[in-house]
């Protein structure tokens, strides 16, 4: 999608410090961190929402789950402990939609959140 930040940075048409590629999935710093780690994992390809998954898509969300982990040991708060946030739509604070997954550590997190 020509507009979509995500896509851009997927396409490298906006620069970002990736921590991870593979053929499916970008991971890469968030710009505005809200903890020490901060990062996003997104799907290559564009989905706007995670309602928006089709069949075809559940295997790339079981991937960013194992990235996900494999991300969480590289970071070394694997056994610390870490936080998976995905927004859906903008009452649940979507701002970006391309389907996108926080991962937030490096700090004690506070529940309830938001």
């Amino acid at each position: 999608m020509s507009d979509c930040i995500f896509c851009k940075i997927v396409n490298k048409q906006i620069p970002s410090k990736i921590v991870y590629e593979d053929e499916k999935v970008v991971a890469f710093d968030d710009i505005n961190p809200k903890a020490p780690i901060h990062i996003l994992v997104i799907p290559k390809k564009h989905i706007p929402t995670i309602i928006d998954c089709g069949e075809e898509d559940y295997a790339i969300i079981s991937h960013i789950y194992k990235i996900i982990n494999k991300i969480a040991k590289e970071k070394g708060i694997a056994e610390r402990g870490f936080r998976i946030v995905t927004n859906c739509n903008a009452e649940a604070g979507q701002t970006v939609f391309h389907i996108h997954f926080h991962i937030f550590g490096g700090r004690l997190m506070h529940w309830p959140p938001g």
